[in-house]
């Protein structure tokens, strides 16, 4: 198989799909690899390392694109690359289609085979190609809101620590998942007063177990976060229910409640946010104010450390890229369940139920669409 490696053009999106230590892999199972001119730069990986590994590099992105059976990528596609894909070729990505109709649409309309890494999902739940860029997420959002909350970026200037004779700041953590363990543990680490809110007594009490002293947990409820909210220096946002919108747990009339300059992170914003005011930022401009709020809702928090991020994606990706590449999607989807759940689009039909249900668009359940296949 053909696989092609594009350069992400997201706004600064520094990361790229595909390490040269994935190309010799790929290579050595009897694969081809075209990488796009400078893809992996941004990450720490120049061309050089890639032709070394055995890849192509090609000048344009379109030349990719016509040439590869199989688009690896870390982003969804935005509207330039829309006309760019075609029917039957496999996209390998970030795509959270929930959030947004539009790409819904185009990928339905191309006929390609939408594999999204976020929905690939074990047995047990967990959502492997998801968890290193959600560890880092919840990483960078305590770090992140840090910056924040200073005078200069548009906070009330609250060190979260503290200092003695002073009060820490204090954090709430919406979500018990990989994001809101892994940005509690961050900020408990600043030593801030964290809550951590979710609505699984189960895991409330494992994290009561084994979180630090100063993480504090809380059932989710809209009533609790109204009342704790008043109180709060930062808020992070960290639910996720996978393929769908995220709830909305922040409403605009809570906003009113809150410290002025308090900051809001949303790390649930690639699946539209979990705060009601949220609207997709970038690195370049990641945050706004609304009612005093500051918020920060960049939509890919994993492209600002690239060098750390790919490696961690890439890690988990590419056994994958392999079994896919080895076996063509509809063997691979057939003989790997974890797979199966990664398919969202294929053939110009929607067969992820909770994609379709968030634009009331048509569902082909996927078991009557692998028989018609047959």
């Amino acid at each position: 198989m053909l696989i092609g490696v594009p350069k992400e053009i997201k706004t600064h999106e520094n990361r790229v799909a595909l390490l040269p230590s994935g190309v010799t892999e790929l290579l050595k199972h009897g694969h081809e690899v075209i990488v796009e001119k400078d893809a992996g730069l941004g990450s720490g990986f120049p061309d050089e390392l890639y032709v070394q590994a055995g890849a192509t590099i090609l000048e344009s992105a379109e030349d990719i694109w016509a040439k590869a059976e199989m688009i690896m990528k870390v982003k969804e596609p935005i509207e330039v690359e829309y006309p760019r894909m075609r029917d039957g070729q496999i996209i390998f990505t970030y795509f959270h289609f929930a959030a947004s109709q539009e790409l819904t649409e185009a990928v339905k309309l191309s006929g390609a085979v939408a594999i999204a890494y976020e929905t690939v999902e074990k047995l047990d739940g967990s959502l492997p190609l998801l968890i290193p860029m959600s560890e880092v997420a919840g990483r960078m959002a305590a770090q992140e809101g840090a910056k924040y909350l200073e005078r200069p970026t548009g906070g009330r200037g609250v060190l979260l620590g503290g200092i003695p004779g002073v009060r820490p700041g204090n954090v709430m953590v919406l979500g018990g998942g990989i994001v809101g363990v892994n940005a509690a543990r961050m900020a408990a680490g600043l030593g801030a007063n964290v809550t951590i809110y979710d609505i699984s007594l189960p895991k409330l009490r494992y994290l009561d177990e084994v979180l630090p002293a100063n993480i504090t947990t809380m059932f989710s409820s809209y009533a609790n976060i109204r009342t704790d909210i008043a109180q709060a220096d930062l808020v992070i946002g960290a639910v996720l229910i996978p393929g769908a919108k995220a709830p909305k747990l922040v409403t605009r009339d809570m906003l009113s409640l809150m410290k002025p300059g308090a900051v809001l992170v949303d790390v649930a914003i690639d699946q539209g946010g979990c705060f009601e005011t949220s609207k997709a930022t970038t690195h370049e401009h990641p945050t706004y104010v609304v009612d005093g709020v500051v918020h920060y809702c960049v939509a890919n928090m994993p492209g600002a450390v690239p060098y750390t991020s790919t490696i961690g994606l890439t890690n988990v990706t590419l056994p994958y890229a392999v079994q896919l590449a080895n076996k063509g999607w509809i063997k691979a989807i057939r003989e790997n369940r974890e797979l199966e759940y990664g398919l969202n689009i294929a053939n110009g039909k929607i067969v992820y139920r909770d994609v379709a249900e968030a634009f009331d668009m048509e569902w082909t359940p996927l078991t009557k669409f692998l028989s018609s296949l047959s």
